[in-house]
């Protein structure tokens, strides 16, 4: 799996060029849900170890918000959505127009709010991926959860069973007016599917390192 970390520029632009896709899907998607524009953004993607996840989101007793779920079909595999709490606050206001409660506590109302998001960015990703690759993928019902980013990496582990070693990052960002809203989305595709999902891209596993 080492070789999926020398991905070269050209490879990862492909990986950069379905999540922009796919952003776009999911902005067209919230814009219609909200009545408002809202633009998206994916500055950048890169493949990493399931272990750094934590450090990306602010360390594992980071506390965080995360929307994951199962990816079921070809290329089966695992995905969270992860916010801060303060970004989590400013898409609820920013995007939905609502106000967290003095206690701090999420509502009934804003965590079916948050999950709704979570599921149109996973079904935009993924169509956006099930197209590039002819691969099907399909997300299950989210859920969401809050607790420091190391818990829930290891709760996806006990819900999920196996997880993959590797991860592909797309980070991104939401843009309604003035306000800009940063999350981490995650795919952790199973270990047998990360080789179907390059190959059906047209990539193979050794070409990253036949170059050196």
């Amino acid at each position: 799996m080492d070789t999926f970390r020398q991905l070269a520029d050209y490879q990862l632009d492909v990986l950069k060029e379905i999540g922009n896709i796919g952003a776009g899907h999911a902005a067209t998607a919230l814009s219609t849900l909200l009545d408002k524009p809202v633009d998206m953004l994916v500055p950048k993607v890169m493949v990493l170890p399931f272990e750094e996840i934590p450090e990306i989101v602010g360390g594992a007793e980071e506390v965080v918000l995360a929307i994951f779920l199962r990816v079921v079909g070809d290329a089966p595999g695992n995905m969270f959505f992860i916010l801060n709490l303060e970004s989590a606050k400013r898409m609820l206001f920013s995007l939905i127009g609502m106000e967290l409660s003095d206690s701090g506590e999420y509502t009934e109302l804003e965590i079916s709010a948050l999950n709704e998001i979570g599921n149109i960015l996973a079904g935009s990703y993924l169509s956006s991926l099930a197209d590039f690759t002819r691969l099907s993928m399909f997300p299950t019902v989210p859920s969401l959860a809050i607790d420091m980013a190391g818990a829930i990496l290891s709760y996806g582990l006990l819900q999920f069973g196996e997880m993959g070693d590797q991860a592909l990052l797309i980070d991104t960002k939401f843009l309604e007016g003035n306000e800009e809203v940063q999350g981490n989305f995650f795919l952790i595709p199973d270990p047998e599917s990360f080789g179907k999902l390059f190959a059906a891209l047209g990539v193979e596993a050794h070409e990253s390192t036949d170059d050196h």
